[in-house]
């Protein structure tokens, strides 16, 4: 009798670690400040971005792609010249975050990394644009114009991508060796 009862607590206990387990399968969370896009199998990317909290999919069939939708700093160096061929060092750093409506556009786009595949390029191909309408005495007498131009340009470009600029400046502005020594020897001779 006792051996009965064991074996049906164990079916019991069987049936509902395999319910619990489909269960588990069946629920996923979306933490503060992310959205989730569905894959399905099936009917490929939804368009419905899922906000956050703890929701349902089906398991083995609905994929949650998880995305960062807060705001995150991003820095890029770069090398380029100025108007008048001088070697110019600038970092630029910005503050973005995906377009939440956009997500299924950006995912089957561009994918999961969309600010590793996208803001690197961007960056430094509006940066080279506008550094090279100005000459170098312009980019440290005219520092802010530069700035917000890049801002503009930058901001407009992102867009297309499905991302918003919170922020966007110059951090970091030097010049090639040879410029700096020029300048050097000619406050000397004064």
């Amino acid at each position: 009798m006792a051996a009965k009862v064991f074996e049906s607590i164990g079916k019991f206990g069987l049936a509902l670690a395999v319910a619990g387990g489909v269960v588990n399968s069946a629920l996923y969370n979306v933490d503060a400040g992310h959205r989730a896009v569905i894959l399905d199998r099936f009917r490929g990317v939804q368009d419905i971005v899922v906000g956050e909290g703890t929701h349902f999919l089906i398991p083995w069939i609905q994929k949650p792609i998880i995305f960062d939708c807060r705001s995150r700093p991003r820095h890029v160096p770069v090398i380029t010249g100025s108007k008048d061929l001088q070697n110019v060092n600038i970092t630029l750093c910005i503050l973005f975050l995906p377009v939440a409506s956009q997500l299924p556009h950006i995912f089957t786009s561009i994918g999961e990394d969309c600010d590793e595949r996208v803001l690197p390029s961007i960056m430094t191909e509006i940066l080279k644009s506008v550094v090279a309408r100005f000459d170098a005495g312009e980019l440290i007498t005219q520092r802010e114009l530069v700035s917000r131009q890049v801002s503009d340009d930058l901001t407009e470009r992102a867009a297309t991508f499905g991302l918003i600029l919170d922020d966007v400046s110059l951090t970091h502005l030097t010049f090639g060796k040879e410029f700096t020594e020029a300048v050097e020897a000619k406050q000397k001779s004064l």
